[in-house]
């Protein structure tokens, strides 16, 4: 078993993601005015000693899950190109890996945010009568509403019907109880994980990609791991269902792959971003087999904008909130950090500008944020005529586009990049892409705090947060990038041997007695 390719890193890894388990409970954002820990007699681990103890344990499990991804990805990468097949974990072994990561994660306490308060708080309200596009979480007062970040708690829905009505069934269950509100929550994401490890593989098969390398890259990332199966973000859902869609959409189940894309943006519009690119894949396939007609243009437009807007409409109508989920989509410029182009350039300004006038954030931000919105249009425009040649390059288009938006909407976090990686596995990522992705997947779990603190403003944390990123990514490339071998070697290296002297035995050696 021992003897598997993989399998020693995918055994590290899981030790990393139960030690995370373990820390979580001391370290995680436990839900607020509740008594469960102090009558277990377990709230020691939530302060002092007992809490720097449990931060320790959570820590090094995600130092032990990023050593494994990297030594994985390392196995992946120097096995292109080469007909060391054999060298290779199987795709089972991968997705069997990645379920071993995500069990003891599923158990966790909710870490690096508190969004699933929030979506408990939504189906609380909507549950008890108010609509949730209209009526924020305040309007229903309990541990539910204490246990979220209350600059959410007058805020409406930005999600669509589908995952609305999701919270409401959940919240109908669990009553408002927090902690089994959490659980529930997860078993209705953890399909999304399921989807993401049934699509992958074929997305990759279809474009002559790795399969193992696609999972390593969007699934096996501890990342993504732990920010959406810990954190419990409706990402989760979201990615699985998209790539699945986009997964029918190549193999030529065009409208199965549309139907399942209208579920997408059911949960969250921005997976209306793949959506025009499958007009290109269609025709594609079409002109494999004929010429395509103007009759045929015309049906597949017909078809994209249908059938999704079909089935967006079926769970409108299911849910019976209408398009309110439209008021909650400017929500998100509540969220300000660095990591959108829009967003950095509003603070190079204030600080270019502070040696000469006092510049406040917030108006510069309108504005760079405005001209991030006209410039993504033009892309996604470009990118859409772009990727009209064949199916491959609408794949591509349509990767770039979803890379676009993550770059220049007014602002991002952790969980939004599988946007971004799900589609990714289609292609063979190059090893410096690849260490570019370890960089950022590594930074992302340091300046973002299990308790939901963040450290991306403060100079000494982020330059730390660099240099271990920086360190991992190197370690993608070049095993040992801190040359910690040869002092290993040094110390446990055993004393050369040399010819005796005869000097020790009181015998002067030839060649001295030759001179004397």
């Amino acid at each position: 078993m021992l003897a598997r390719p993989g399998f020693v890193d995918l055994l590290l890894g899981t030790a990393g993601s139960v030690a995370v388990c373990v820390g979580s409970f001391g370290v995680g954002d436990i839900a607020r005015n509740n008594t469960v820990a102090q009558d277990l007699g377990l709230s020691m681990i939530t302060y002092g000693h007992g809490k720097t103890l449990f931060g320790t344990i959570f820590w090094l499990g995600v130092a032990t899950m990023i050593i494994a991804w990297v030594r994985l990805g390392r196995t992946l990468l120097a096995a292109r190109g080469s007909s060391a097949r054999a060298a290779l974990p199987t795709v089972r072994t991968m997705q069997t890996g990645v379920l071993m990561w995500a069990a003891p994660l599923a158990v966790a306490v909710p870490v690096y945010s508190r969004d699933v308060y929030a979506y408990l708080g939504q189906g609380a309200v909507f549950r008890e009568g108010f609509d949730p596009y209209a009526d924020g979480p305040a309007h229903h007062a309990g541990p539910l509403l204490d246990s979220m970040a209350q600059v959410w708690a007058s805020t409406t829905a930005p999600y669509g019907p589908f995952f609305v009505g999701v919270t409401r069934v959940v919240t109908e269950i669990t009553g408002d109880h927090a902690i089994l509100g959490v659980y529930a929550m997860r078993l209705v994401l953890l399909p999304g994980l399921l989807l993401a490890l049934w699509s992958i593989p074929r997305l990759a098969n279809h474009f002559s990609a790795s399969p193992q390398s696609g999972l390593w890259l969007a699934v096996a990332n501890p990342m993504i791991l732990i920010h959406l199966v810990a954190g419990t973000h409706v990402e989760l859902l979201m990615m699985g269902i998209l790539v699945a869609g986009v997964a029918l959409a190549v193999s030529g189940r065009h409208a199965a792959g549309l139907a399942v894309l209208g579920i997408a943006i059911s949960i969250k519009v921005t997976a209306g971003i793949a959506i025009p690119f499958v007009v290109w894949i269609w025709l594609a396939h079409i002109r494999a087999r004929r010429p395509a007609r103007v009759t045929d243009v015309a049906g597949v437009f017909a078809a994209v904008i249908v059938i999704p807007v079909a089935v967006f409409t079926v769970w409108t109508a299911v849910v019976g909130l209408g398009l309110g989920w439209l008021t909650g989509l400017g929500w998100a410029d509540r969220i300000i950090n660095w990591f959108t182009v829009p967003t950095l350039a509003a603070h190079v300004v204030t600080i270019v500008a502070a040696p000469f006038t006092a510049l406040n954030l917030q108006p510069v931000l309108t504005v760079t944020r405005a001209v991030g919105a006209v410039v993504l249009a033009i892309i996604l425009v470009a990118l859409w005529w772009w990727g009209r040649r064949d199916e491959r390059r609408a794949m591509a288009a349509m990767v770039w586009a979803m890379l676009a938006v993550l770059l220049l909407e007014p602002s991002t976090l952790p969980w939004y990049y599988t946007w971004v990686l799900g589609l990714a596995a289609a292609f063979t990522v190059r090893p410096r892409i690849c260490a570019v992705v370890v960089f950022v997947s590594t930074f992302m779990l340091i300046v973002f705090q299990p308790d939901d603190s963040i450290l991306f403003y403060k100079l000494p944390e982020t330059l730390l947060a660099i240099a271990l990123s920086a360190l991992a990514a190197t370690a993608l490339l070049r095993p040992d990038p801190l040359r910690l071998r040869r002092v290993v070697d040094w110390f446990t290296a055993r004393p050369t041997s040399t010819p005796a002297v005869r000097a020790e035995s009181g015998s002067p050696s030839s060649d001295t007695a030759g001179r004397t």
